[in-house]
């Protein structure tokens, strides 16, 4: 094998400064295209690769950026299956509700892509760490010896587990108000989101009969979600303790397990409001199976404006949260606290927008 070029070899051979090659391998847009052009060429030719050990050594820097969520995969329910290339295929029937395709966690997803894609605009690479069981501390120091800065959705760490790992690390969190602390925060404007899609069922749709579906109490959006239900109810002169409030986590099977006991109770209300679009997704397919129309009997919202709500049949009425732009925010917000880490603490609330279909408003006239 022959010896690794190096990036002082890719200078003299395109005849240009290291700190150009490095601008074109880092940010190609702010290099004229003939030098580009021309130091592209000779990465091409020496068959040079940036070491991101080197790199980091040079800046005291991992060149990496941090994600950690908590408890969004299924390892639980996997197998310790063995992985044979046989080549064969299986043909069987997809009939509904079999388990052979498991629903990505999409707020998730869509959140990661925002981080990747910001990560990578900036030149770093992104590690992310999903956790499970009941040591979030043991993933999250982990991560934090391999990264520049970590992002982190909010109450899924131990505080004491937080503070430790900032006094090495930037920690930006992701969602929910702040709480007295001292950290980075992003997060999007969910209670008054909330807030205006109730009172739109209030004073155009003329609900007063509601049913809240509520995510998992120790959700800092789910709360503030819960928050704004209240207090639109509240500015209209109504009692929010009188609208019955179902809790569970975010997610389709338990929007379809309270819609069944609500239908099967008689308890069903005039509005069924859901914390987020997968839960109300489910209670959409409860409300089918029974031949409860939606929304001539039942109006039916969601929260997050995943792409799913806006294939469903009836379209979900929800209020769409900027997961993209949350991720990259996120990663806009660490690396600003890289470049200056004595900057007073930036709290990011991005905006939301309530978007009317046919679950609340019927068919388009």
């Amino acid at each position: 094998m022959a010896k690794a070029s190096t990036v002082y070899d890719v200078a003299a051979h395109a005849g240009v400064s290291i700190a150009t090659v490095s601008r074109v391998l880092r940010r190609p847009a702010d290099v004229r295209a003939s030098t580009r052009e021309k130091v592209l060429a000779s990465v091409w030719e020496l068959g040079y690769v940036p070491s991101a050990n080197a790199r980091g050594l040079a800046a005291r820097r991992t060149g990496v950026l941090g994600l950690y969520f908590p408890n969004l995969d299924a390892m639980e329910e996997l197998d310790d299956a063995e992985f044979h290339g046989s080549g064969l295929v299986e043909v069987v029937r997809d009939m509904p509700d079999s388990g052979l395709v498991r629903p990505p966690n999409l707020y998730f997803d869509e959140v990661l892509r925002g981080s990747e894609l910001e990560a990578w605009r900036q030149g770093f690479a992104l590690m992310v760490g999903v956790g499970r069981g009941a040591f979030p501390a043991d993933m999250v120091n982990d991560i934090a010896g391999r990264v520049d800065g970590m992002a982190v959705l909010a109450q899924s760490v131990p505080d004491a587990v937080l503070e430790h790992v900032s006094r090495r690390i930037p920690i930006v969190l992701i969602a929910g108000p702040r709480r007295g602390d001292d950290y980075d925060h992003v997060s999007v404007s969910n209670a008054a989101g909330m807030d205006a899609l109730t009172t739109h069922l209030l004073d155009v749709k003329g609900v007063t009969n509601f049913a809240y579906l509520a995510g998992p109490e120790d959700s800092p959006d789910g709360a503030e979600r819960f928050d704004g239900f209240r207090r639109a109810l509240e500015n209209r002169g109504l009692d929010p303790d009188a609208s019955p409030v179902l809790r569970g986590g975010f997610s389709r099977q338990r929007g379809r397990e309270v819609t069944t006991e609500l239908v099967n109770t008689g308890m069903l209300p005039r509005a069924l409001i859901c914390a987020n679009d997968q839960m109300a997704l489910g209670a959409l397919d409860v409300l089918r199976a029974h031949g409860v129309g939606v929304p001539s009997d039942v109006i039916v919202t969601g929260f997050d404006g995943i792409e799913a709500g806006s294939t469903a049949s009836p379209r979900l009425t929800t209020v769409r949260q900027p997961m993209v732009d949350l991720g990259r925010a996120a990663m806009r917000a660490m690396l600003s606290r890289l470049e200056d880490p004595k900057q007073p603490p930036i709290s990011l609330r991005l905006p939301v927008k309530v978007l009317l279909r046919e679950s609340s408003e019927g068919p388009p006239s």
